[in-house]
């Protein structure tokens, strides 16, 4: 059955460097005691690995998001958080849109950083005249400052971002910007703090540094599954495809399943099922020899993460692709994909884990979305 996403979501903006694990430091070199006369011999230093990271086993809970009349705001699990621009719901001309990240943890200890990114992929002028500066109540700004740019919009009215020459590429509405920043200020641990962007206080800040949640997936190995024509409608049969979806004249490079090994002897099986005008379902199982069961999953994927009810147990992903051992969903709520979900999911020899999600649920011409959810991938 085709269900059609409600809403009311390549990818969160800036991924920070993971720091390597370093190995202890060599033990001092052992000499091994002989008989007279006899050299001593050198015994190779022992040098002790770091022990594998163990699974955390956490619940996926991704970050809500809320809107601030001309602003939408998120943070993830780890409190990194960002506030995205909104274009005017009647639209314009102006397509460019501002996402402001910041880093969660103290000033003091390097953490807070605040970070921007422009997007200017669908406005015509932005292509011929890139952006080069931003002005805040007509006082010039640099284009990679963020910082500034942060404490600026604070308390400003008007947002306009500038070509080479000074000329206006897009006025940002500023309506809604100080509440959101207001709102990070508060789930970051910061406000009446020093390090707040809004909620400024004579305190240091002790905002805190969750720890990113471990999953320890399966590298992919071993060869797909070959499915018959019994199988394939077994599977159809069981999701409740609705193979009248497709266009007539589908052929089978539209409808017929994908087959992926994941090791162990164990096949996911992408099955399209059902399709609308920029939304492919793919029914998600698993095939291990002859036996195939739904895939499991431990968070809601495709449609359902909308609230939608897909008539059917059997858990599926929207556009879906597997690659280099990740599952990916993403949901459009609309064809220029300004609002939907993108979800990323790893195989852990039982299940597939949602290692990122990323969120943006209002349809006003923002394409960057928001990282609502992050865990560290171990195979």
């Amino acid at each position: 059955m085709l269900c059609k996403p409600i809403f009311s979501a390549l990818v969160p903006l800036v991924v920070l460097p993971l720091a390597a694990c370093s190995p202890s430091q060599p033990a001092p070199q052992l000499k091994a005691e002989t008989a007279p006369k006899a050299q001593s011999v050198a015994v190779t230093p022992a040098v002790s690995q770091p022990k594998p990271a163990a699974d955390s086993h956490t619940r996926p809970k991704p970050g809500e998001l809320k809107t601030f009349t001309d602003w939408t705001v998120g943070c993830d699990n780890t409190l990194r958080c960002t506030l995205g621009s909104l274009l005017p719901e009647m639209g314009g001309e102006d397509m460019i849109t501002l996402n402001l990240s910041r880093e969660p943890g103290p000033v003091a200890g390097g953490g807070g950083k605040i970070s921007l990114a422009l997007e200017t992929s669908n406005d015509v002028e932005a292509t011929k005249r890139p952006p080069v500066s931003f002005a805040v109540d007509g006082k010039r700004i640099a284009l990679h400052d963020a910082a500034a740019l942060a404490a600026a919009i604070a308390n400003a009215q008007s947002l306009k971002v500038l070509d080479a020459k000074g000329g206006t590429l897009a006025t940002l509405s500023l309506k809604g910007a100080a509440a959101a920043l207001r709102y990070i200020d508060a789930q970051q641990g910061r406000a009446g703090s020093i390090d707040a962007v809004v909620a400024k206080g004579p305190v240091p800040s002790s905002a805190p540094i969750p720890s990113l949640p471990i999953i320890t997936a399966i590298a992919p190995s071993g060869t797909p599954a070959k499915l018959s024509g019994a199988q394939v409608a077994t599977m159809r049969k069981r999701a409740t495809c609705d193979l009248g979806s497709f266009p007539d004249g589908a052929g089978e490079s539209i409808t017929s399943p994908e087959t992926y090994a994941l090791g162990g002897g164990k096949s996911l099986v992408i099955l399209p099922c059902s399709t609308g005008a920029y939304n492919l379902v793919g029914a998600l199982f698993i095939v291990d020899g002859t036996r195939i069961t739904p895939a499991q999953l431990d968070a809601r994927s495709g449609f359902q993460v909308t609230g939608a009810d897909t008539g059917t147990s059997v858990k599926s992903v929207i556009n879906g692709e597997f690659k280099d051992g990740v599952l990916t969903s993403y949901a459009k709520g609309r064809g220029l994909g300004d609002c939907g979900s993108h979800q990323s999911f790893v195989w852990d020899a039982t299940r597939f884990r949602l290692s990122e999600q990323a969120d943006m649920g209002e349809c006003r011409g923002n394409i960057d979305y928001i990282t609502t959810w992050r865990a560290k991938v171990i195979r």
